[in-house]
């Protein structure tokens, strides 16, 4: 495996802290003009105005025009409800929208209707989380319109999400997987930290590559977690086994989670190097499967929906519910199996086409099938 090597900055990219307190990037060329990129940071937009700065020129159509929607995006990306989003959303939802823009952007937006809405989940109907996103997307944007007056009518409300496919998402992990890592990877190997911090603190992967010393408060883990909708604090106890393997390392200064080379990961580049070493340990699955079970454990020994959602950082109760409900259905169902044994087992007798019958002797199969089986008389 080759480990992944942290990504340099882009030339001639900076990054500075504004007078309201936000980091903004900009582009410049020795002491030539500056060139403020607006678009989230890593996302195709943001690249695209990097590349035109580069060339000292400003993407056209920058300034959009009053009434469109891209006019509208624009607006709605400098609202503190936008910025409530997670990062990892918005860097979605600008990603979403750049495709939307490209062929829409110069549309009317008062007069986006329903049937466009839908007509966007149909051309996203292979890809039923595309099209989710989608409308989870346009949903956002004209809700908040909508409340500031700039629309009557939210386009987004009548229109149904496209249902989920059964057995959809990530294969969540079993105990003989995470065996058969610990068996590949021992105590002493980076990839044992990577499962062990996954396992123990039920984290996201990008939480998990995040983790580290710096978000010790009190003897807990605090962290924010990264795609809620909402800002969601979680405080998490640091369990004796996973202390064991911190201890052991390697781990890194900043972040637990550390690659070959000592080197911190981004989400995607860790989500990878997990997959590999899953795969060398003949498991064929992602770290989000090692959360999937984490959460499953914790069910199978009790954990209430409450305590699910303060432990992995959900809100609303469905996926907490999902998992308990799963779990006292396991636990009803090995209750009745012990119940089971205490119904009497009925006597048999066969019925043969012979008088002379040994009681030791077991029931011929032609004669069971021609004589069947019936109760034994009292």
């Amino acid at each position: 495996m080759i480990p992944d090597m942290p990504r340099p900055r882009k030339p001639h990219l900076h990054r500075e802290k504004n007078r309201h307190g936000d980091h903004v990037w900009y582009v410049r060329k020795g002491k030539g003009p500056r060139f403020r990129l607006r678009a989230e940071f890593g996302s195709e937009e943001f690249n695209a105005e990097y590349d035109a700065a580069i060339q000292g020129k400003r993407l056209k159509g920058g300034q959009a025009t009053a009434g469109s929607l891209r006019w509208l995006w624009d607006a709605y990306r400098k609202t503190d409800m936008w910025k409530a989003l997670s990062s990892a959303t918005r860097k979605q939802r600008e990603n979403i929208m750049l495709h939307v823009l490209k062929t829409s952007g110069d549309e009317a937006f008062g007069a986006i209707t329903s049937e466009d809405i839908t007509a966007g989940l149909d051309r996203r109907a292979d890809t039923p989380s595309a099209a989710r996103n989608f409308l989870d997307t346009m949903r956002g944007l004209y809700r908040w319109a909508k409340s500031r007056g700039h629309v009557r009518r939210d386009p987004t409300t009548d229109v149904k999400p496209p249902k989920r496919r059964r057995n959809a998402g990530f294969a969540p992990w079993t105990h003989e997987d995470v065996e058969a890592f610990y068996k590949r990877w021992p105590l002493g190997t980076p990839q044992r930290v990577w499962i062990d911090v996954l396992l123990y603190t039920g984290l996201r992967r990008g939480d998990a590559a995040e983790v580290g010393p710096n978000h010790i408060k009190n003897g807990h883990i605090e962290i924010l977690t990264e795609k809620s909708q909402e800002t969601v604090l979680v405080s998490l106890p640091i369990l004796d086994v996973l202390q064991a393997t911190l201890n052991v390392g390697p781990i890194g200064t900043e972040t637990w989670i550390v690659g070959e080379r000592g080197n911190r990961f981004v989400k995607e580049s860790f989500g990878n190097a997990f997959s590999e070493a899953a795969s060398a340990a003949g498991v064929k699955k992602s770290a989000h499967g090692v959360r999937k079970i984490a959460a499953t454990i914790a069910a199978e020994n009790g954990a209430t929906e409450s305590e699910l959602d303060a432990l992995f950082g959900w809100t609303g109760g469905r996926m907490a519910a999902h998992y308990t409900k799963n779990a006292n259905r396991a636990k009803l169902a090995k209750q009745s199996a012990e119940k089971l044994k205490s119904i009497p087992s009925p006597s048999l007798k066969v019925g043969v086409a012979s008088d002379k019958v040994q009681t030791n002797q077991q029931p011929n199969e032609r004669l069971v099938g021609e004589a069947g089986l019936e109760p034994a008389k009292p």
